[in-house]
């Protein structure tokens, strides 16, 4: 089973180099923004969200910007969020676990450690609960009442065609996407690199739980992908808007991962 693969942007934040890696500080403060994604991939009718994105609410107080709502993105390729089955979480952060209301019949798949990660004694600490927000994961623990998350210890199947698999490192239970598509195994990294040059370089992004893991992430993906980098989609780099062939329509707001590359 084939997939089309979509990365939708709907934010953006203003951030230099020095601010997204270890080890890698920039005494020119070389502007390095950051986009935020949420992907579709459809085969068919199928359609299987991943991620949720965030809300307006609370976005200013974070310096981020909100460029168009989750929902309009979706509703730009066709996609009615209420409809949707799975949606995938590739962790809880609040950039990625936000909006959940707009899913109603969908159910969530979740690496089981990573709700216990975000609900654990690691929250006692202030830093570590910062990028997390207390009422998208009450509502994840209220869909998990009501029957509608399907938990995933490691790798697993969500569809023919589509598995995640868990990494952690940026939280200790992120887990990466693998997509069958006519260009061969792509890989949605999520958070494990949010840029192509924190994997290429090996200098990882400093919001992290465990840099070891997060490190190892970057070979797993590698394996993931048929060692092919080139399908390794990073969670946050503006260059994928470049780098692939954007949806008629959208601005160059949503890019068509699929299909091959042009830059």
């Amino acid at each position: 089973m084939q997939w089309e693969v979509y990365a939708l942007r709907y934010g953006d934040q203003q951030r230099t180099r020095g601010m997204n890696f270890i080890g890698a500080g920039d005494p020119h403060d070389t502007p390095m923004p950051l986009d935020f994604y949420v992907w579709l991939l459809r085969s068919g009718s199928r359609l299987i969200a991943v991620d949720t994105g965030f809300a307006t609410v609370g976005t200013p107080a974070r310096g981020r910007r909100i460029l168009r709502d989750v929902a309009t993105a979706y509703g730009d390729l066709g996609c009615d969020p209420a409809e949707v089955e799975d949606v995938i979480i590739t962790h809880l952060h609040y950039d990625h676990a936000g909006n959940l209301d707009l899913f109603p019949k969908a159910t969530f798949h979740l690496q089981e450690r990573e709700m216990g990660f975000a609900t654990g004694r690691h929250m006692c600490v202030a830093c570590m609960r910062h990028a997390f927000d207390v009422e998208d994961v009450v509502k994840m623990v209220r869909a998990l009442y009501a029957g509608r998350v399907r938990f995933h210890a490691g790798d697993g199947e969500v569809a023919p065609g589509v598995s995640v698999h868990h990494v952690g490192g940026h939280t200790d239970g992120l887990q990466m996407v693998r997509v069958e598509t006519a260009r061969g195994p792509l890989v949605l990294a999520s958070d494990a690199s949010h840029f192509y040059a924190n994997m290429q370089d090996g200098l990882p992004f400093p919001i992290v739980f465990n840099v070891g893991d997060m490190a190892a992430g970057w070979g797993r993906a590698r394996v993931l992908a048929n060692g092919h980098e080139e399908m390794i989609v990073p969670g946050h780099d503006p260059r994928v808007r470049a780098l692939y062939p954007a949806v008629e329509g959208s601005a160059g707001e949503t890019v068509a991962l699929h299909l091959p590359r042009i830059g």
